[in-house]
């Protein structure tokens, strides 16, 4: 059986109807005979999502102690064992309770996939781990759960579930969302019109690329060249002049016109050359255009109109943006121009607008612009000045008579325009043509081809060598123009190539796509195999379609070694492009080479910190646990001995010493099974507002009443906290302050309130701990300085700071006046006590799970 297929349900905030529409879905389906059971969904209460939920099977939740409380849980091991054909799994970015197989909800979902089993689920866009800090900005709220957003993107299908901020706030205020005492401050908090209008809008544009990138891949698998305007696309095109920046200013401002406009520059370079243009003026509007948000591409073309219109039409533009022509009044005699090639060939479906700017007729003046090879319409010119040139001036000179020396002036003239526009050849022709002209019409006798005097065969031999002498120095020299524009270009590659080795920055497709577009080729893939009978394999691709199999299926191969080809397909390149690939072949060997590095490296480090914890660890158990073991077996060993009668004083004395290892056991224990939880992200706080002085005094349980003072006002604002998480943190706080503070000076824990946070101060008087140390004090397995052995293991500080940053507050160390340290514990205040932000992700503060979220 093959892969199950995924269908979300994406909402812009709970309460849009996401469940009630996956029910809906499923009662559909049902209707049609498919086998559907709801494997988890969360109704929350709402009377019409709980309605749907009759008449489907629902395969039985599993309880899971989380904290202090009982959670219910999918039953993955019962939907695989039942093995419906469609499963309903609600809030795929839940976090699973401690003792699930998988720590994410998504994760049990890939697991139903892979075993064929089609997905209905649900998630909110504040959920999407790229989107993360752009909701934080708006709502004020980090969102603790989180889903890939690859795993949502990889679903076969996502459907918006929408409804506007108006009608989501009454349905707040008929109480369909939340209990009728939490709708207030529901409505003030998170459900405020301008957050929904701001996730609105996060959501329909992540629903609006993602229709936009399938519908790039449909067109491209159906070539697909004309122009679909399903939204607004600016294409500018550039010249790498100054005017390029007032071209992209431009194009962004009509970007911005339009839903979802997209910016896109393109620079057209002619194959024979790389680059006719400034690169310092190219790398400044390369960064202009992506700061505007836009992108750079550089495309190989010789028809420069017509690689623009391709470019444009395969992009799906809608509009192109051109600057005014910058060539002189006279230059228009050898054609039109792009602007207006552009604008004429462009068709209905592409629209062309020429902005004007500084640099209007002001002559082309880049730099470069005369190294390139003759062009080809450079080559007709000269073709016809060379040919049909001296035919007409011989008619025109046997009009008028000049004399000799005039006429093989003049004659010479064409030939030396012949070869300044078209090269070597023309001019020859030129001067064949013009020689032979001269001796017909103007060398005596007249009309016949032989000559009289001999100084005019002379002469005639002067003209010939004197216009192919022109014409080879101009033929050599646009050679070696074109040699030195194209090294230059080369050089320019290579640096860039060079400087991305030394910064680490291009990925391999970021690299591949770059050889693509210079090149103008269709696709790039990087090959590689193990061996010489090995197949085959891709590790890197940019461009349309599927990459060749072999590199002999590909135009180009370009082979790295005897286990590596770069393969481009689309066009076979000049033989003199061949040392530029060579040099991308081999940069990107050495990214693929530093890639796998990396990994490596990676992989490396957190075997070396699996090996620290785990030596540590072994550390701690030679020393820290054996050492109570040892005083609590002596302890039972000498109640259970029969030779010495214990008196009651020392009977309670050695039960003392059990029941103190006992919990010296149970506070180290504790210590490594929370360090544990924190390490694999297993720790779900249960949110909950509380006052600090329910909390605080717990916290006290194992500490001599004298060792602490405590200064917890009672009018302090609540703490949207843990309990239980924050009782063991201060627990562990305290104990370290107390341990070592000097005796008859009491731990003092203060605590005051600051805007909407509420701080908690343990202050000690002892040795305290320099700069340095500070932050490190908080890493598992350190001990500060020479603390003993029997100090402990080094976890509670790193335990106390990983409870307090899940409970979204902060907890540092700082130096305490006049010598010791303080430790400062920062929460966030009840919602009731702050400005109007919400306190919880999507809904305000209540006793159930923030996971918990409505639909």
């Amino acid at each position: 059986m093959g892969r199950g297929r995924l269908r979300i349900h994406l909402g812009a905030a709970p309460g849009v109807g996401k469940t009630y529409a996956m029910l809906a879905e499923a009662h559909r389906r049902a209707e049609r005979g498919t086998d559907c059971v709801i494997a988890f969904a969360q109704p929350h209460g709402r009377p019409r999502t709980e309605a749907l939920l009759e008449g489907l099977e629902q395969i039985p939740y599993v309880e899971r102690a989380h904290g202090r409380a009982v959670v219910a849980e999918m039953d993955l091991d019962a939907v695989l064992a039942r093995r419906p054909r469609v499963a309903l799994v609600d809030e795929l970015a839940h976090t699973n309770a401690p003792g699930s197989r998988n720590a994410k909800r998504w994760q049990d979902v890939e697991e139903l996939l892979a075993a064929g089993i089609d997905v209905l689920s649900t998630v909110n866009i504040q959920h999407l781990e790229s989107l993360g800090d752009v909701v934080e900005s708006i709502t004020g709220v980090r969102e603790p759960e989180t889903v890939p957003d690859e795993v949502v993107r990889r679903a076969d299908q996502v459907e918006l579930v929408d409804m506007t901020p108006e009608a989501l706030r009454r349905r707040m205020a008929h109480g369909n969302i939340h209990q009728p005492d939490e709708v207030d401050a529901a409505l003030s908090n998170y459900f405020r019109p301008g957050n929904l209008t701001a996730l609105r809008e996060l959501a329909l544009l992540w629903v609006a690329d993602r229709v936009d990138a399938h519908l790039q891949r449909y067109r491209s698998e159906h070539q697909v060249s004309a122009i679909w305007g399903s939204r607004e696309r600016i294409v500018v095109g550039l010249t790498g002049g100054p005017e390029g920046r007032t071209l992209i200013r431009r194009a962004a401002r009509l970007a911005e016109k339009g839903a979802g406009g997209e910016l896109l520059a393109v620079y057209i370079s002619r194959s024979d050359g790389l680059t006719a243009a400034s690169p310092k003026e190219l790398a400044e509007q390369r960064t202009l255009a992506e700061d505007l948000g836009g992108s750079f591409h550089h495309v190989v073309g010789d028809d420069i109109p017509a690689a623009l219109l391709a470019f444009a039409r395969g992009a799906n533009a809608t509009q192109l943006v051109l600057g005014s022509s910058r060539r002189r009044t006279w230059q228009y005699v050898f054609g039109p121009g792009v602007g207006a090639t552009v604008a004429r060939d462009s068709g209905p479906d592409l629209d062309v607008h020429i902005v004007t700017h500084e640099e209007v007729a002001r002559g082309r003046g880049l730099p470069g612009a005369r190294g390139a090879r003759l062009g080809r319409s450079r080559r007709a010119w000269g073709w016809a000045v060379g040919v049909g040139g001296p035919a007409v001036l011989a008619v025109l000179l046997d009009v008028v008579d000049l004399g000799l020396a005039n006429d093989m002036l003049l004659f010479l003239t064409l030939t030396v325009a012949a070869a300044l526009l078209g090269g070597l050849w023309p001019a020859l022709a030129s001067a064949a043509a013009g020689s032979l002209l001269l001796n017909y019409f103007h060398t005596p006798p007249l009309h016949t081809w032989s000559v009289a005097d001999p100084r005019n065969i002379i002469a005639i031999l002067i003209f010939v060598g004197v216009g192919a002498s022109v014409a080879s120095v101009v033929d050599l020299a646009a050679r070696r123009t074109h040699q030195a524009a194209r090294l230059r270009a080369e050089s320019e590659i290579l640096s860039f190539l060079a400087g991305n080795v030394l910064r680490g920055e291009t990925g391999l497709e970021d690299l591949l796509e770059r050889v693509r577009e210079t090149f103008g080729m269709e696709s790039a893939a990087l090959l590689e195999r193990a061996g010489d009978v090995e197949p085959w394999t891709c590790a890197g691709h940019a461009g349309r379609g599927r990459p060749v199999g072999r590199p002999e299926d590909a135009d180009v191969e370009v082979p790295v070694g005897d286990h590596l080809a770069l393969a481009l397909t689309g066009r076979v390149p000049p033989a003199e492009d061949r040392r530029v690939l060579g040099a991308f072949a081999a940069q990107a060997a050495v990214v693929l080479d530093r890639r796998r590095l990396r990994e490596q490296a990676d992989r490396a480090l957190a075997l070396a910190e699996g090996n620290r914890i785990r030596t540590a660890l072994l550390a701690a158990v030679s020393h820290d646990l054996r050492t109570p073991l040892a005083g609590i077996k002596a302890a039972v060993t000498s109640l259970r001995s029969a030779d010495v009668e214990w008196s009651p004083a020392d009977r309670a004395e050695l039960l003392k010493g059990i029941e103190d290892g006992a919990d010296r056991l149970d506070h180290l224990v504790g210590n490594l099974l929370d360090m544990s939880r924190l390490r694999t992200g297993t720790v779900t706080p249960l949110i909950r507002e509380i006052d600090l002085d329910e909390v605080v005094p717990m916290a006290l349980g194992g500490v001599p009443e004298a060792g602490v003072a405590l200064d917890v006002p009672e009018a302090l604002p609540m703490v949207a906290v843990d309990p239980g998480l924050l009782e063991r943190a201060m627990a562990n706080v305290i104990e370290n302050a107390v341990k070592y503070s000097p005796a008859g000076l009491p731990v003092l824990v203060a605590a005051s309130a600051h805007a909407d946070r509420v701080e908690v101060r343990v202050v000690d008087r002892g040795p305290g701990v320099p700069d340095e140390a500070k932050d490190r004090i908080f890493e598992p397995f350190q001990r500060h300085g020479d603390a003993p052995r029997g100090a402990g293991v080094g976890l509670g500080l790193a335990v106390a700071r990983g409870f307090a940053e899940v409970m979204g507050g902060t907890l540092n160390a700082e130096d305490t006046p006049g010598g010791g340290l303080t430790m400062t514990l920062t929460l966030r205040a009840a919602a009731k006590h702050r400005e109007p932000v919400p306190a919880g992700p999507g809904a305000p503060p209540a006793p159930a799970e923030p996971e918990r979220q409505p639909s």
